[in-house]
């Protein structure tokens, strides 16, 4: 088995533009540090509401981190798993919490017909498959959502789990209509298209060195140049590293895995003839979808630690003949790994630093595993609050800079982690 360095969402990617990297002075209204998901919403959503002198900033290249990395699904909810989010705010907060996530959801959808994006949107939902032989679970979860969030989840028995996925592994599914999956890069690679057209500045191959207040504003100092501005948002996500501490302790770096099959062409309708993408009742699950030339892309696992592509294509596999046994032969040809930023308790972190040299800075990190919608929501949460002085909803001031402790959260983490792996082992040899 082998499989490409390097992922193929960047090899099947459009050829992009050369970076302009920053150079010199730059005035500015608005400097966003990071240009993943985040940092592009932002930048959208000032433009958007007329704000046009905007400029981003990236290390690396646009969407380098975990949103160009990512499993490419688009649905609503938080890294907390929703029966959390509502013990912890309550039902009134919680369901207005939730719905941010399905209105940033539609917001995508808009975007992507607005500026002609071409990144392989499919639309066929998103299937929570039961991995246990207890119905119990699907029949609370259908219940939280429809009483508590008001979503209604279709309920499938296995017979018409079938029409979807063909597996003897499940017991039956939950599917949610309104969620959809897509190529996360060249949605990313799209949106900053927009952010370009509609007069913002971006600028790649720029990481930022220092940042320094300035009167009421900053200066953000880069290896070539520097950028003055009013406002500035950081958004830098797990590979945010010794730049604004009070951000770096706050978050943890986690590594998650994906891979990409060959294709199984005609094969296809014999194990996933869905259009959905899908996910499963664990709590390390697997996630994966079928994409428009017919290859798996298959993720799932954690880990503190990024893996070589050989390794990750074999343990991965493992875990795909789990639920599809007969598909031993099928040729992995891309695999790699990503960082994401984790707060301890996995929600975002969205607000503005109360202390320190970048004081008064706006952030919005910290959005794990579950990020697509979570991080347009910031997006559009930083951008109100700039451009028209709206308040950050008081439902994640809960949510604050709470310390990790680094190698040490780092460490419980991974432990955590191995912990719910053998919970979820033991419950499904138990039956």
């Amino acid at each position: 088995m082998s499989a490409v360095p390097g992922n193929y969402y960047d090899a099947t990617a459009p050829a992009r533009p050369a970076a302009q990297s920053l150079h010199g002075r730059v005035d500015t209204a608005v400097c966003i540090v990071g240009a993943g998901f985040a940092g592009l919403a932002t930048a959208l959503g000032l433009i958007e509401r007329g704000q046009r002198d905007v400029v981003l900033l990236e290390a690396e290249r646009v969407a380098f981190g975990a949103s160009g990395r990512n499993g490419g699904f688009v649905f609503g909810g938080y890294s907390l798993d929703n029966a959390d989010l509502l013990a912890q705010l309550g039902p009134a907060r919680a369901r207005d919490a939730y719905a941010l996530t399905r209105g940033a959801v539609d917001l995508i959808r808009k975007r992507i017909a607005r500026h002609a994006i071409d990144c392989d949107a499919v639309e066929g939902g998103a299937l929570l498959a039961n991995w246990f032989d207890d119905e119990s679970i699907l029949d609370r979860q259908q219940r939280l959502m429809a009483d508590h969030f008001g979503v209604q989840w279709q309920r499938l028995d296995k017979a018409a789990l079938a029409a979807h996925v063909r597996s003897d592994r499940y017991s039956g599914g939950l599917l949610e209509p309104d969620a959809f999956h897509f190529h996360p890069l060249k949605y990313a690679l799209g949106v900053a298209a927009a952010i370009t057209a509609g007069g913002g500045r971006v600028h790649e191959q720029s990481p930022v060195r220092a940042i320094e207040r300035s009167g009421a504003g900053f200066i953000v100092r880069t290896q070539r140049g520097e950028v003055r501005a009013r406002e500035l948002v950081i958004a830098g996500g797990g590979y945010l590293s010794g730049l604004v501490p009070p951000l770096e302790r706050a978050m943890l770096p986690i590594a998650t895995y994906v891979m990409v099959t060959e294709p199984l062409g005609a094969r296809r309708d014999e194990y996933i003839p869905s259009r959905a993408a899908i996910y499963d009742t664990r709590f390390a699950f697997d996630y994966y979808r079928m994409l428009p030339d017919t290859r798996l892309l298959w993720g799932g696992r954690i880990a503190v630690r990024d893996r070589r592509p050989g390794d990750i294509a074999r343990f991965l596999k493992e875990d795909l003949l789990r639920v599809y046994p007969a598909l031993a032969d099928l040729r992995v040809d891309f695999a790699w790994s990503g960082l994401m930023s984790y707060a301890r308790h996995k929600m975002p972190q969205i607000g503005r630093l109360a202390a320190g040299h970048a004081r008064g800075a706006w952030h919005a990190i910290s959005f794990g595993g579950h990020g697509v919608a979570p991080t347009t929501v910031a997006g559009e949460v930083v951008a109100a609050a700039i451009a028209e002085r709206q308040p950050v909803p008081d439902y994640f001031a809960p949510y604050g800079l709470s310390r990790t402790w680094g190698p040490l959260g780092l460490a419980a983490a991974q432990a955590s982690y191995s912990w719910a792996e053998a919970r979820d082992w033991w419950r499904a040899r138990s039956g």
